[in-house]
């Protein structure tokens, strides 16, 4: 994991991180979270059934690791999936057939290309493409940000398979898919 998605995640549970930093000693990276109380009602509630697809899907991110972990969650899923590391080789695969993907599903802090410029290109060519925007942090773009764009969510890193699942489904529920 990166430092922003670490500060993403931190972020979004209420933590903050401290660094100290001395030459030649090395850095220290403290991270505290607020007290929760354990809520142990949650803990004996059954397990929601996650939605699943047969759509095909263009999966985009930087990180090998990332782009593989995200093809194998959406292919469990049931989904057909196309990998790409490289914003341009996504770009330049899309546009070749723009009607063989569902949905796309892109990684934000990219190098070439971020995932804004990606998804403003995508639409571009093909306007009704929904595509899924996704973050461990970024002062660029959140929720709202995106839906402006035209882009039909936004995940925070680290997915979670269920949340992912139910974010894909109703954006090709949407589109009709």
């Amino acid at each position: 994991m990166g430092l922003a998605v670490v500060h993403g995640i931190v972020k979004n549970h209420g933590g903050v991180i401290s660094v100290s930093s001395q030459p030649e000693k090395g850095s220290a990276f403290k991270i505290l979270f607020p007290k929760v109380e354990a809520d142990h009602a949650s803990e004996k509630e059954t397990p929601e059934e996650v939605p699943r697809g047969k759509e095909k899907i263009l999966y985009v991110d930087d990180e090998t690791a990332l782009a593989e972990i995200g093809k194998q969650m959406l292919e469990y899923l049931g989904y057909r999936v196309e990998s790409k590391t490289n914003p341009l080789d996504a770009l330049e695969l899309f546009k070749v057939d723009p009607y063989l993907f569902d949905l796309v599903v892109t990684d934000m802090a990219m190098p070439l290309m971020t995932g804004k410029a990606l998804a403003k290109e995508l639409m571009n060519i093909r306007p009704d493409i929904p595509i899924i925007l996704t973050s461990g942090y970024s002062d660029q773009i959140d929720e709202g940000k995106a839906a402006e764009l035209g882009i039909q969510a936004y995940v925070m890193k680290p997915l979670n398979t269920t949340h992912l699942a139910k974010t894909i489904r109703d954006a090709l529920d949407k589109n009709g898919k």
